[in-house]
């Protein structure tokens, strides 16, 4: 048996978001919370959002504690920003960050005996769906406006954690360019190659299956003829880097990924490195890793990269999968390795907190924290 699980709506395209104020007064909503990150208000993105409110004469109040790798204090004075505002939906507008932050805060509000962020780990036994959010994605990356996953971060201990909930889909998601376009070229590159993971990653892990497969391949092949144009502020390439990074989002969401995502958690966690970069740093060298356990998909993801196949063995059409990969990311000015990030010190503990993921598990290949621990070395 297998299950999917998507927003109830979703719209698409250049002016979606001018749909909000119409699903608030549809849904009878009185109050949003708008979640965003400070630098998103300063430039003036979550007003495109807010502006529709007031020209709508809908109250809202406006919380931006929220860091790019958002931690357990970030939600927790959320939920007490939310108690205190009189809010009945959340409006989460923002790239991962925002949207984990907004999808543990809903969360908690309806199931308050979750209090204690760390007890949203894993698959979280909650009984009622979050309060009624809207996504409004900034970043051609995250999907996290689709999905049922949310990372937060453990200040503490040093470490990220995944939480995984059909009850934290947002129910309405709004996936406008428009809103994308003020992403530097970096953040279009590591969003767009954050996308590309989540696309292949989903596509050979170990609960993948035909309905995700139709997704996560569609997606690959959107991406590798996209991403490129999108980095260069191309209005097609965003809009389709839009759509792509949905698509994957609604693949992954429900079957899981893999090591790629397992071991750049830990650098979020203990180097605040960007996930995006994380994962398109490591992607190359795990899918070579991984190979071996794919059968025929990588012949199909270097199709979808744009390689002719025609005659190639099983061998070359793997490393030919690969090296379009790496070459994409090297287009779009990618670090080629870990140099300049990892400590060698830090190897061990970066191992077993990647091996400890809820990732780890859906990887094709079986591995070990010694197996992983020679992954970063190879990226050194």
């Amino acid at each position: 048996m297998a299950r999917i699980v998507l927003n109830e709506t979703s719209y698409h395209g250049q002016g979606a978001i001018k749909e909000i104020p119409n699903e608030i007064a549809r849904g009878g909503f009185k109050k949003a919370f708008v979640c965003s990150d400070p630098d998103l208000i300063k430039f003036n993105v979550t007003q495109k959002v807010t502006s529709l409110l007031e020209e709508a004469n809908i109250p809202y109040t406006l919380y931006s504690e929220i860091k790019p790798n958002p931690t357990i204090e970030n939600v927790q004075t959320g939920v007490e920003a939310y108690k205190a505002s009189g809010a009945d939906c959340i409006i989460a507008v923002g790239g991962g960050s925002s949207m984990d932050t907004a999808k543990a805060i809903g969360i908690i509000i309806n199931n308050p005996e979750f209090a204690d962020v760390r007890s949203l780990e894993g698959v979280a036994p909650t009984k009622n769906k979050c309060v009624t959010t809207f996504a409004v994605p900034t970043t051609a990356g995250t999907a996290a406006e689709v999905t049922i996953n949310y990372v937060i971060t453990d200040v503490e201990k040093n470490r990220k954690f995944v939480c995984v909930d059909t009850h934290d889909i947002p129910a309405i998601a709004f996936v406008d360019p428009d809103m994308m376009a003020s992403m530097p070229k970096s953040l279009a590159a590591a969003t767009g190659m954050d996308a590309l993971t989540h696309a292949i990653e989903g596509y050979i892990t170990k609960g993948a299956w035909e309905m995700t497969d139709m997704f996560h391949i569609k997606a690959i092949e959107i991406i590798a003829r996209s991403l490129r144009g999108a980095v260069a502020k191309d209005p097609k390439g965003m809009e389709d880097m839009a759509l792509a990074q949905y698509i994957a989002g609604m693949g992954f969401s429900n079957v899981g990924l893999g090591i790629v995502h397992s071991m750049a958690h830990p650098l979020g966690a203990v180097y605040d490195t960007p996930h995006g970069v994380a994962n398109a740093i490591i992607l190359p060298t795990v899918m070579a890793y991984n190979a071996e356990c794919t059968g025929e998909k990588y012949k199909h993801i270097a199709e979808a990269m744009g390689v002719d196949t025609t005659g190639m063995s099983v061998e070359e059409y793997r490393t030919a999968a690969v090296e379009a990969v790496r070459q994409l990311s090297i287009d779009v000015g990618i670090p080629a390795d870990l140099k300049a990030i990892v400590k060698e010190e830090d190897i061990h503990f970066l191992a077993e907190s990647a091996y400890a993921d809820a990732c780890r598990p859906g990887n094709p290949k079986d591995t070990s924290v010694e197996e992983i621990e020679a992954l970063y070395r190879s990226l050194m």
